[in-house]
């Protein structure tokens, strides 16, 4: 065992946060959680031994908080990011500038190590705020901390996640499962010559889903000394699902039988319009700029194995966690999946 480090990480009480800080603890390092809210947070405290695992007040807007978080710190892991933009909390300030005053602050106070959490995708020339603002977060951390690690995942599921969960939940009451798509329906002719109408095209925007612990374990060997600084880590599962596929496992996996429909992009667009006024909106118009383009691995960079991690497959885990959404179990599913409190 080598000697423990003391290792801050800022959204640590999210849906990564919590995996990682399990895993820090587990290898013996003391975890100053930096959050918003550390109230919130206190179900991360049974995780770790007395004193193992403590809580700072902290904002990435924050200059001050910032700096306290980080001070004697050896690694500084920033996960924060959001999918939808509200008051204060625009992609730019958190996406960027967040991710600046992590890293600047990282370097003053002489850090070790620092793990900027990025995403595939990430393209300054993209038409989707956010995936323009995580490059440009990119950008700002290794030109102030050269030797950064950014993490670009794919959609990360798990037993948290809000990607599975969203769409059982919405099988549990609509008849009707969607997938957006830019190929369907289109009138085509068979071999011999007949026209006819595709319902499925190429299935819509494809996902290589990462699990959430894979993601964690990564983290965590990325921190280790013999670890390579600098680097660029594309995170990806082994299985590349269409949208429609999403759909097709959930409807297996909580027993329902739905109809499973393709609309067009031009669809989510009308949709998006009023879904993101929204408190917590279900979809934006700048997602549906997201969804127009594959969400899969390039190939050119380093990923999990790289890091000697096995990605871990959809079917191990997904089945886990969706059963709750399955008609025997309506005592289970009616409780909020995401409360941390029990």
């Amino acid at each position: 065992m080598t000697k423990p480090r003391l290792v801050t990480v800022f959204g640590g009480s999210g849906f990564i946060g919590r995996h990682l800080v399990k895993r820090l603890v587990a290898r013996g390092d003391r975890v100053r959680v930096a959050v918003r809210d550390t109230e919130k947070a206190a179900f991360l405290k049974p995780m770790g031994d007395l004193g193992q695992i403590s809580f700072v007040p902290a904002s990435v807007l924050d200059d001050a908080s910032v700096a306290r978080a980080v001070a004697g710190a050896d690694a500084v892991v920033n996960l924060v990011g959001i999918l939808a933009e509200s008051g204060k909390a625009t992609f730019q300030r958190i996406h960027v500038e967040g991710a600046e005053r992590v890293a600047k602050a990282a370097a003053a106070a002489g850090v070790g190590r620092l793990v900027q959490m990025s995403a595939l995708g990430a393209d300054e020339t993209s038409d989707a705020v956010y995936a323009r603002t995580k490059a440009q977060g990119e950008a700002a951390v290794r030109a102030a901390f050269p030797g950064a690690t950014v993490f670009r995942p794919s959609v990360v599921f798990g037993p948290e996640d809000g990607f599975f969960n969203l769409f059982a939940a919405i099988a549990r009451f609509s008849p009707v499962l969607p997938f957006f798509t830019q190929t369907a329906p289109a009138l085509k002719r068979d071999a011999a010559g007949r026209p006819q109408i595709d319902l499925v095209g190429d299935g819509g925007p494809k996902f290589q889903p990462v699990y959430v612990g894979d993601v964690a374990e990564a983290i965590l060997r990325s921190l280790e000394p013999e670890a390579p600084t600098g680097v660029t880590y594309e995170l990806g599962g082994d299985e590349v699902l269409s949208m429609r596929d999403v759909m097709k496992l959930v409807a297996h996996e909580t027993r329902r039988s739905r109809l499973i429909v393709p609309l067009p992009m031009w669809v989510a667009d009308v949709e998006a319009t009023f879904l993101q006024m929204l408190p917590k909106p279900l979809l934006t118009r700048d997602q549906v700029k997201l969804l127009r383009r594959d969400n899969v691995v390039s190939g050119a960079l380093p990923g999990l194995r790289d890091l000697g991690v096995t990605p871990t497959t959809v079917e191990a885990i997904v089945p886990t966690y969706l059963v709750r959404f399955r008609t025997m179990h309506k005592q289970i599913i009616l409780r909020d999946p995401h409360r941390t409190d029990r």
